[in-house]
């Protein structure tokens, strides 16, 4: 394995897997990835329906915590999308997945949204990754997931009839958090008062949960009835005006900027470059968001080829050791109970903002501990095979002759993989 072909299997990769050949030519296999369909894959991933189901059973059964339909939904879809990314044949796609998944972060805060996360994912995310944003956003926010988790779905004009009626009102947070963590940002210079008038314009953006069919509905009784005023551009009535609000939002200037940052820091480092910022910019700006051409932008950049300086999370350091060690077994690790261990529970950010994309968030002395107690444990795992060949598996050129050294002269097999998986360049990609 040379140097360009570590780099693409870590950095835009989820970690070199010795189950599989590496590619000859890593640029066009990373943008192979982008061109084709993702390999099919077969797993417990239920649709949205059947997640609102679940939580009307649940509702139905007043059944609660552990027990219920939606928790149990959970924690299938939970072992099968982290079992995905371990096994993934196209990597860099899957990592995409996860990006938006984070930047569009719907979160288990809202009990509710165990049984849809996993839809959520698979309907609103993974089908977009290498299209439109706008298309991606607009399937996003019609999503019961995000409609739900933001409280969109019990948002009601003052005005409406629905509202004149019960005298409840709007609820702006899927309108804030829309416009401050997933377009336009708050360096576009909106205000207030557009936050309160996008909000108007979700209103009767709603979901279906007690009758069917069941998933997103527009109700009508709860619209706020008039034109409304968005960052100076005026939308019309109905739900046609907050789809055309929602295009105004994804194809902004300040859109292409914010996202351009956000995949430059995830891909790039913590602090990337103002050019490399203003070349994905660019890319977005004159494709119309095409967010497949701004991941193949990245690829071309020389500063994504750089040693790695990204630390990795614990979602990522759990993926590429599993990927190192050619697992999963049968059984499959408790991918969850882990990720919570190592203080990222899938799919339970704890704000709207996701799980933080810098080192500074992730390399807490407490954090670290836990990083070095768990590679100790997972490096009983295995069994005759020999470090120094996962080593070079894994890392190839990467590998310092620091950690080589130490490796080398480790009291056993299990120590020197310990001493692997806790190397600063394995911990970071």
């Amino acid at each position: 394995m040379d140097l360009q072909t570590a780099h693409a299997l870590v950095r835009f990769g989820m970690g070199a897997s010795g189950a599989e050949t590496p590619p000859s030519n890593p640029s066009a296999w990373l943008l192979d990835q982008l061109r084709y369909p993702e390999p099919s894959w077969s797993g417990p991933f239920p649709s949205s329906t059947e997640g609102l189901a679940a939580i009307r059973e649940d509702r139905e059964n007043k059944t609660l915590g552990p027990q219920s339909r939606a928790r149990a939904l959970y924690r299938a879809q939970g072992e099968a999308a982290i079992t995905r990314g371990v096994a993934t044949k196209a990597p860099f796609r899957e990592r995409l997945v996860w990006f938006w998944t984070n930047h569009f972060t719907v979160s288990l805060r809202k009990p509710a949204c165990a049984a849809l996360v996993g839809s959520f994912v698979q309907e609103a995310i993974r089908p977009h990754v290498t299209g439109r944003f706008q298309d991606m956003l607009l399937a996003v926010m019609r999503h019961p997931a995000m409609l739900m988790y933001l409280d969109n779905a019990v948002s009601v004009g003052p005005d409406s009839m629905a509202g004149m009626r019960s005298g409840r009102g709007l609820n702006e947070n899927l309108a804030r958090e829309c416009m401050e963590l997933h377009t336009v940002s708050p360096a576009s210079g909106y205000t207030q008062a557009d936050v309160t008038s996008f909000a108007r314009i979700l209103t009767g953006w709603s979901v279906e949960v007690k009758n069917d069919p069941q998933g997103f509905v527009f109700r009508p009784r709860a619209h706020e009835p008039g034109e409304q005023t968005l960052m100076g551009h005026r939308f019309p009535d109905g739900e046609e005006g907050g789809i055309a609000a929602l295009r105004f939002l994804a194809n902004n200037p300040s859109t292409h900027r914010f996202l351009a940052a956000k995949l430059a820091c995830h891909f790039i480092s913590d602090n990337p470059p103002p050019t490399v910022i203003r070349r994905v910019e660019g890319v977005l700006r004159d494709t119309g968001g095409d967010l497949g051409t701004a991941s193949a932008c990245l690829v071309g950049l020389a500063e994504a080829w750089a040693p790695g300086t990204k630390l990795r999370t614990p979602l990522d350091l759990v993926v590429a050791s599993f990927r190192a060690l050619q697992v999963p077994p049968d059984p499959a690790p408790p991918f969850l109970g882990i990720l919570g261990g190592l203080g990222q529970p899938l799919w339970t950010a704890p704000a709207p903002n996701g799980w933080p994309d810098v080192a500074a968030d992730w390399s807490g002395p407490e954090a670290m501990m836990r990083r070095v107690d768990w590679a100790y444990a997972v490096s009983g795992r295995i069994g005759d095979r020999d470090p120094a060949v996962l080593a070079d598996t894994c890392l190839g050129p990467l590998c310092r002759p620091a950690t080589q050294d130490a490796m080398a002269h480790a009291g056993s097999r299990r120590e020197a993989m310990t001493l692997l998986l806790t190397s600063p360049e394995f911990q970071r990609r």
